[in-house]
């Protein structure tokens, strides 16, 4: 590896109000700490100035270096390709939007040196961020920890420090439909955290609106899970056991108690209830699949259109 000691990955997706600024905040705090390090960025499909931005930032500083994508390939997708191309000893995966302060990133340096191999943020607050953003996210946290098999800690996102060895390690796992922070708690090592307040937004909107949180939780879920299935079995059993015993009930009723009403609208109401279910069931298990199908295909995880500021590689 080259001697940088630290690589610092921002991707960036449509950031061009905040992206200077996030990269001016980024490296005063670098140059304070007196050591070799790179700024990354991941521009993962932006369609406004994000890329010129960077690309003219990059031409004033040898030091920030540029991933322009073929196209988006998602926030966990670019976060995985600056930790394959980052050369420091320690990585730090943090979002250009100004969230997580960077100013946290030298107490993370500190518990790095105390022997920690991965160094997580944890949010004790979050602000600027309505009521309905806020209880969703605590619950999709505390459902994780309780869906998965792995031990991921609650209110805790992507910014982190990890060390070279975990880095390295990470780059031997190839899996499609990534959720960084649950495969970095999968791989284990040395763990610790440092406590901050989650900052308002500088500029811009979120680029994760529901429909992407429902697919980042369900690659969460699937991904470090069976539960789905198990209760996806129970389900099935008990929807068994209660038409058996309906079953039963009917038989019951036409022998012993002289015939039985029409009850269409029961008879619908249990079908549909049941064939609801039904369809639950089989769309867990489509999402197992579809995960298999997407492993199976083999393709590469990004296209790399551009790379700016990067070494070429002697072969």
């Amino acid at each position: 590896m080259a001697n940088i000691k630290y690589s610092v990955v921002v991707p960036v997706f449509n950031e061009e109000e905040v992206v200077q600024v996030s990269y001016q905040r980024l490296k005063k705090v670098m140059d304070g700490i007196n050591d070799s390090y790179e700024l990354i960025f991941i521009n993962d499909g932006s369609k406004d100035k994000t890329c010129g931005i960077v690309k003219e930032i990059c031409g004033q500083d040898k030091n920030t270096k540029l991933i322009d994508f073929s196209r988006n390939f998602g926030h966990q997708i670019a976060i995985t390709a600056g930790m394959d191309l980052a050369e420091g000893e320690a990585i730090i995966v943090i979002d250009a939007d100004l969230q997580d302060p960077p100013e946290v990133i030298p107490k993370m340096i500190d518990k790095w040196k105390e022997g920690f191999d991965v160094v997580y943020g944890k949010r004790t607050k979050r602000k600027g961020e309505s009521f309905f953003k806020k209880i969703t996210a605590a619950i999709f946290y505390r459902f994780l920890h309780k869906m998965t098999n792995v031990n991921i800690p609650v209110d805790v996102g992507d910014f982190r420090l990890i060390d070279r060895k975990v880095c390295e390690a990470m780059k031997s796992i190839h899996e499609k439909n990534r959720f960084v922070r649950g495969l970095v708690s999968w791989a284990g090592f040395n763990q610790g955290s440092v406590e901050y307040v989650r900052e308002e937004r500088f500029a811009g909107v979120t680029k994760y609106p529901l429909s992407k949180m429902i697919k980042f939780a369900s690659d969460a879920i699937t991904g470090f899970s069976y539960k789905p299935l198990k209760i996806a079995t129970f389900l099935g059993t008990l929807i068994s056991i209660a038409g058996f015993a309906y079953l039963i009930w009917v038989i019951y009723e036409t022998l012993f108690l002289g015939g039985t009403n029409p009850g269409w609208a029961s008879s619908i109401s249990i079908n549909l209830i049941f064939n609801g279910i039904t369809l639950i069931i089989l769309g867990i298990i489509g999402e197992y699949i579809g995960r298999i199908y997407d492993e199976s295909k083999d393709r590469p995880l990004y296209l790399i259109k551009e790379k700016v500021n990067f070494k070429e590689k002697k072969n």
